[in-house]
């Protein structure tokens, strides 16, 4: 059954907040310039996102979706991977994907992380998606056959919002393949160290 009407605005709606976050920041953020944005009449965003702190909690949860969206078909499309080396390969393409093609999405998602810790109701939201995310990532390596464990992924975790907001804060043309495998090799590394595993070779 296709969305629904209201989902697919809501969905559009925060999309538009997503691009806005990342042109103009947290400050530049507002309902008019949401639909703007989406090129929609005004006062149509106030309808569906009544409060300022519920449309950047909607826009928080859409890019969690679309990241936790694109993992799945990822994943779909890849082979079991037999080891750590090829998770070095899987969050290599993932942070060269996420740092070029949606850079604007983690631009928005780091004005939010940095909003919350002004906003206690807005860091409640991004911390609940994060234990999801958490939960959701470490389904994702048992459905690729990794034997990471959730320590091991919380620290991956970790290290790739570090080396993603490396990469995003650069100028696109210096983001390169080459960039995001040699971050991704020392996020790894240094997960499975942190719990005691083995090393990507």
């Amino acid at each position: 059954m296709p969305p629904q009407p209201n989902v697919e605005r809501r969905q559009a709606l925060a999309d538009a907040a997503i691009e806005v976050l990342a042109r103009s920041g947290v400050h530049g953020l507002s309902h008019r310039t949401v639909d703007e944005r989406a090129g929609l009449p005004p006062g149509t965003t106030s309808n569906y996102f009544r409060s300022r702190d519920a449309l950047l909690e909607a826009a928080a949860r859409r890019v969690v979706e679309l990241h936790e969206a694109e993992m799945r078909a990822a994943n779909a499309r890849s082979p079991v991977p037999p080891g750590p080396g090829d998770l070095v390969e899987l969050i290599a393409l993932s942070l060269y994907v996420s740092a070029t093609e949606h850079r604007d999405r983690y631009l928005a998602i780091y004005e939010l992380s940095l909003e919350a810790t002004r906003r206690p109701a807005l860091q409640e939201t991004l911390d609940r998606m994060g234990r999801a995310t958490l939960d959701f990532t470490v389904g994702q390596h048992r459905a690729l056959g990794l034997p990471t464990s959730p320590e091991q992924v919380q620290t991956l975790m970790t290290l790739f919002g570090g080396a993603l907001f490396a990469l995003v804060t650069r100028p696109p043309a210096d983001v390169s393949p080459e960039t995001a495998r040699t971050l991704a090799r020392a996020a790894v590394t240094g997960a499975l160290n942190d719990a005691g595993g083995t090393p990507p070779a």
